[in-house]
């Protein structure tokens, strides 16, 4: 259970990192507000990270397994946000391959005990 929570704050903790560094691109509003885009997403960005971490380590016991599951969570939510809010496509065979691999790395440090 400890492993599905800290693969789902990783999730939610990726969404707030793009939105944090990405809305400049989709929304001329935030051009030009870094001061405020850190101020409301960086701390519970942080806080889910740090929980992921933390129960990802307690689950699996390695380190390790925490970093690479961030990693693969990461780029799956950064292809879907890109591709929904800025309509970059991942169907690049370049992007597609790392995208599998992304799932593949998750699957193994969730799945290989």
């Amino acid at each position: 259970m400890k492993m599905a929570i800290g693969t789902l704050l990783f999730a939610v903790g990726n969404i707030l990192a793009w939105f944090q560094f990405n809305s400049q691109f989709v929304w001329d509003w935030w051009k030009d507000r870094p001061i405020l885009s850190n101020l409301i997403f960086a701390i519970p960005m942080g806080l889910c990270f740090w929980y992921a971490v933390k129960y990802i380590v307690e689950d699996a016991g390695l380190l390790w397994t925490s970093k690479l599951i961030g990693f693969g969570v990461s780029n799956v939510i950064f292809a879907i946000l890109t591709y929904s809010f800025l309509k970059e496509s991942i169907l690049v065979p370049k992007t597609l391959i790392c995208l599998l691999l992304s799932v593949i790395i998750i699957g193994i440090q969730i799945a290989w005990k």
